[in-house]
């Protein structure tokens, strides 16, 4: 998927991938990561996901990254919140939005995810992926798995993937199974399955989809 498809389906308002509730899978199993208050939780290609106030919720500070700005500004003022906005004097194209909600900070960056280096995103205590891995094509997850390690420092990963039979349904979501998982990721976490079973994908409601929870650690 290249930039301009995420961007025009945000402007022009197809966004059924956002979920208007949020994650039950991130509540259940979120304690698994054994984070410390205030712990620094890394969404990438957050879009305005309520999962991110959940976290706030929970004591963690959250740090997003999202391509599309029209998100990112849909994310706070639907929270009724101004954040500050800071625009990068190197890189016009990025810029860092930040508020405090819950008594915790949310900064979510505009910028493409592999324009961004560990430097800008600064110490990172986990990640949590419920949309990226699987938004990706597969010719770019290996490259988008490495960029998560880098800007991270490998830190631990708690991630949601779909699978299903590729040839019935043209992504995103796109299938990632359980060999490709360990492919991505295996030289450098151990990876645990926390939980797999069947949902439902909405643009293709009679495919048969396992929806599988890891750990990476």
């Amino acid at each position: 998927m290249n930039p301009e498809f995420w961007q025009s389906r945000w402007q022009e308002g197809r966004i059924g991938f956002h979920k208007s509730d949020i994650n039950p899978l991130l509540v259940e199993y979120f304690d698994k990561l054994d984070l410390s208050p205030s712990s620094r939780v890394l969404v990438p290609l957050c879009g305005k996901s309520l999962d991110m106030i959940w976290l706030a919720q929970q004591g963690y500070e959250v740090i997003g990254i999202e391509l599309s700005e029209i998100a990112v500004q849909a994310f706070f003022a639907e929270q009724g919140i101004t954040p500050a906005i800071h625009q990068l004097a190197d890189n016009p194209a990025m810029k860092y939005y930040q508020a405090e909600l819950a008594g915790q900070t949310i900064g979510l960056w505009v910028a493409d995810i592999f324009a961004l280096t560990a430097d800008d995103i600064d110490h990172i205590d986990a990640l949590y992926d419920r949309a990226a891995l699987i938004a990706m094509a597969n010719d770019m997850r290996p490259n988008y798995s490495q960029q998560i390690r880098h800007i991270s420092d490998n830190a631990a990963q708690l991630i949601i993937t779909l699978s299903y039979d590729q040839n019935k349904k043209d992504g995103p979501p796109f299938s990632v199974d359980d060999k490709q998982v360990q492919q991505y990721y295996s030289d450098h976490y151990q990876v645990y399955e926390l939980a797999s079973g069947p949902t439902s994908i909405g643009s293709a409601p009679d495919l048969t989809v396992t929806q599988q929870v890891w750990h990476l650690y």
